[in-house]
C-alpha cells in the first residue's frame, strides 16, 4: 500500500470526527474534494492526459460491502459504532465487530 493510500485511510475517519452531524451527501462531496486535493498535492510527473477521480459509496447489510468492478476501496464505515474494519482484496470492506447491521465502502477509480 502506497503513502497516498495510507494518507487516505487516515484522512477519512478524521473527517468524520470533524463534522459528525453532516449528511451522507455532504460527506461524499467533502471526501471527493479532499481526495482530489491530496492527489493533486503529490509530487509526481503528471501524464499529459488529465485523469478524473470518480467515487461512490456502497452500503450493504451485514459485515461486508464490495466495490463495483474497476473500483478500489478508499475507506469503510460500520454500523452500531463499530470502528474496527479491514479491506480485503482491495475491493471489499469487512467490519470486524460481532454485531454490525450495515457496512459502507467508499469506492473510487480514475477515469
Amino acid at each position: 500500500m502506497g503513502p497516498s493510500s495510507c494518507l487516505l485511510l487516515i484522512l477519512i475517519p478524521l473527517l468524520q470526527l470533524i463534522n459528525p452531524g453532516s449528511t451522507q451527501c455532504s460527506l461524499d462531496s467533502v471526501m471527493d474534494r479532499k481526495i482530489k486535493d491530496v492527489l493533486n498535492s503529490l509530487e509526481y510527473s503528471p501524464s499529459p492526459i488529465s485523469k478524473k477521480l470518480s467515487c461512490a459509496s456502497v452500503k450493504s447489510q451485514g459485515r461486508l460491502s464490495s466495490c463495483p468492478a474497476g473500483m478500489a476501496v478508499t475507506g469503510c464505515a460500520c454500523g452500531y459504532g463499530c470502528g474496527s474494519w479491514d479491506v480485503q482484496l482491495e475491493t471489499t470492506c469487512h467490519c470486524q465487530c460481532s454485531v454490525v447491521d450495515w457496512t459502507t465502502a467508499r469506492c473510487c477509480h480514475l477515469t
